[in-house]
Formats: structure tokens, sequence, C-alpha cells
């Protein structure tokens, strides 16, 4: 029998039970941390030598210089050539539906002119090189390609620039395929933290980027944290995540499938389902029990539901609405009659799926909106990768000789105010009083 937790929201210990399931221990382990700050220096100061020799002993690769660990575009085109045509049209759908929904974020320069001739504004600009991270060797991630260029290429990104470690020479097609059909512009044969420094630092032969992004392990996601400041990156992601809220009414074999495929990720992933009929609840179990031993990754699936996840028993559904805020999930599908009555009381959570058909693994895929999304109720405050993250806003401001009237002597008050003299004589020497003309 399947081991999940039950928990129902009756219970006096339902806050504490449920805090307790949500809780994942942050501590990072020392010894990656440790390795990690090594390698990141090791990279700024020597360069592409300790590119090499990281990517000798870490991926078993060895090559005479960076140079060599650039996988040629030729290599990319004849991988897409070599696809499967329903596979190559899949891949080919998602970039063109996650390319139109991106679209509509583009941010765009404004200007308003106020009644004395001040004009303000703000002007959006891409940025120049952008370096994503794609785990390699036998995963394949085709849609992290797709979901990480597509909208930094629709945001006017002017070079995409891919890292992908090849333990022992091995290079996905299906990685390379996807690279080239979204649009990126160099892929490196490196992985690794030794990736990550090398896109934000430089190197003799690789130039350094202005943001990583793109999912990694948990040497990746420390190196991301050691280079941010020095460049942007997206996030830093927890495991995966779904939270169902389900009125009964969706087949139970769906709803179970749809946890299996979050606990699949990892065993630190966390599925939970929200419900206020006991019934559905047990079915669901029933369910899950069943369908288990005809996945492939049922041990894990097993681990991430015994450790993290959850069927939870609520009064109604507008109390699932309330827990949901508080968890704020990557994932929250809202799987029943109504859903526009429910989505307009969820306030946190990455991504919302509305209705008994839209499951979470579309939108991993080509639904269109990007699966990168806040993990570890991060989704209180962070948002989904999109256009918006390499895109920049510069303020624009244009003071008229009227303004400068007006707002020097504004200017000049709060300047003194703070004790900041200097300040204020700039605002000063632009009244008329003060000008020579």
């Amino acid at each position: 029998m399947l081991k999940i937790t039950r928990l129902a929201t009756t219970s006096p210990d339902f806050p504490t039970a449920l805090r307790s399931l949500l809780t994942l221990d942050a501590t990072q382990n020392a010894a990656i941390e440790r390795a990690v700050t090594d390698i990141v220096r090791q990279v700024r100061a020597r360069g592409d030598a300790a590119v090499l020799n990281y990517t000798r002993r870490f991926d078993r690769v060895a090559a005479a210089t960076v140079a060599a660990l650039e996988i040629p575009r030729q290599e990319w085109t004849t991988a897409l050539a070599a696809l499967p045509a329903d596979l190559r049209a899949a891949l080919e759908t998602s970039v063109r539906r996650v390319k139109t929904y991106h679209e509509h974020q583009v941010a765009q320069t404004w200007r308003y002119t106020e009644a004395d001739g001040t004009v303000l504004g703000q002007k959006i600009t891409a940025l120049d090189r952008v370096g994503l991270y794609v785990p390699g060797g036998k995963a394949a991630y085709p849609s992290s390609v797709i979901m990480n260029t597509v909208p930094a290429k629709v945001a006017g990104v002017g070079e995409v620039v891919m890292a992908t470690p090849t333990p022992d020479g091995t290079r996905n097609p299906i990685v390379l395929a996807a690279a080239a059909l979204a649009g990126v512009d160099r892929i490196w044969a490196v992985g690794g933290a030794q990736a990550v420094a090398a896109l934000a630092y430089g190197t003799e032969t690789i130039a350094p980027v202005d943001k990583v992004v793109g999912p990694g392990n948990a040497y990746v996601a420390a190196a991301k944290r050691h280079v941010f400041g020095a460049v942007g990156i997206d996030m830093v992601a927890g495991p995966s995540e779904i939270l169902i809220i389900c009125d009964g009414g969706t087949p139970a074999d769906w709803i179970a499938m749809d946890l299996f495929s979050q606990a699949e990720h990892d065993e630190l992933a966390q599925a939970i389902l929200l419900c206020p009929d006991a019934a559905f609840l047990d079915q669901v179990a029933v369910s899950m029990t069943r369908q288990l031993a005809a996945m492939p990754r049922a041990a894990i699936i097993a681990a991430s539901l015994a450790a993290r996840g959850a069927l939870i028993h609520t009064r109604d559904l507008d109390e699932a609405c309330a827990i949901a805020n508080d968890i704020a999930p990557e994932h929250l599908e809202l799987s029943v009659e109504n859903p526009h009555r429910l989505v307009n009381k969820i306030r946190h959570a990455g991504a919302i799926f509305l209705g008994r058909y839209s499951s979470e693994a579309l939108g991993d895929y080509c639904a269109g909106p990007n699966h990168v999304l806040p993990t570890s109720r991060t989704a209180r405050f962070s948002s989904p990768l999109g256009v918006y993250d390499f895109q920049k806003r510069t303020s624009l401001i244009e003071i008229s000789r009227a303004g400068a009237q007006t707002l020097g002597h504004i200017a000049a008050r709060m300047a003194r105010g703070e004790g900041l003299q200097s300040h204020a004589a700039s605002a000063e020497y632009r009244l008329d009083r003060n000008s020579k003309t």
C-alpha cells in the first residue's frame, strides 16, 4: 500500500501538521558549499585552465582548449534533421506557442509631458548576453531550453549562450535540436559550477554574460547563489510542487496521475490534494496504489509521496483556497466544476490551471506560459520567468527650465533636511535667479 499523509482541517493539530509537511530543511550541505566556493574562485583566477581541469575531472572529457568544447552549429542542425517527425513537430509547436504567449509580455518604452514641458518616461532595453544552463548527458530537457531561450529572444537579447555537461562525451541530440529551434546562439560542452562561473565572470575563451538562467543540481544552484550580484540570475529553485484543489468530480485516476507528475521529479518533490469529499480522497489513494507499479519512476514517486505528499480533507472549497494561499504552490490545479469562482480567491501561486482538462503537464511542455516558476512559498513575492526578466527599465528625466524652478525649490528643501548641501546647491543653480542667461 502506498504511504501518504492523510490530514483533516477539522483536526486541532492541523496547522502544526501542515507546517511540518511544508518545512524543507534549507540548510545547505557544507561540503557542496565549500566545493562550489573553490570552483568559482579557481575559474575566476585561472579561467580556461580551470574549466578544462574541472571538465576533465567531473565529465571525463579531455580537451586541449576550451574552444574545442564548443559544440558546432552543424551538430545541432544534424540532430534536428535526425529527429523523428512527430518529436520535431512537438518541439516546433511548443516553440511557437511559447513565443506567442511571451510576445504579449513585451514592455514598451514610454514618455509623458507635463504642463511645464518636463518630459518623464521609461526606456526598455534588452540584456546583451544571457547564459543558459541545461542539464545534459542522459537527461533530456528540451523543454528547459525552450522555456528559457524563447522569452529571452522575444525580449530582444542579442546572444543566448548555452552551457550543458556532456559526461563521457555524450551529447544529447534532443537538447541540441531544441537549441536550434529555440534560437540559442552558442553552446559550450561545460557543466556544473564551473560552467556557471565561466558564464558569470568569463574566461579567455568564454565571454561573460549579464544573467544566468536555467535549472541544475545542488552544485549549479549553489554556484548561482555565489555569482548573483556579479550577474543576475532567474531564481534558485527548490523541489517541484503541485497542489490540487478538487471538488470530487474529476476522475480519481486523473488526479492520482497529476500528483505523480510532480512526485516523479525527485524524492523531495511535493504533491498535495485538497478536497471536501472524504470518499474521493479514498478513491485517489486507491488509484495511486493501483497505478504506481506501472510507473518507471515508481520508487521516486513512492518516496516523494511518503515524505512530503498529503491528501487533505477540507471543510469546503473556500477553505481549500485559503490553505492554497498559505502554501503558495509552484503549480496549482483548480480541478473543479467552476474554477473561475475560485481563481479570484487565489493570491499566491506560480501558475494556476483552471478546470478538469488543464493538467499541469501541459504547462510543462506546450501550453505557452513559462514553466520556470517560483517554489518553496516564494510565489508570495515572485513570478514566473518571462520576457520582463530579460529586459531592463531605465528612467528618462528631461526637466524643462520652468520645471526646474518648481522642482529645484522642492529638491533643495528636502536635501537640506537630509544634510546634503551639495544636492541642494545643485538644484538651486538651475533657479532663474542663478541663471547666467
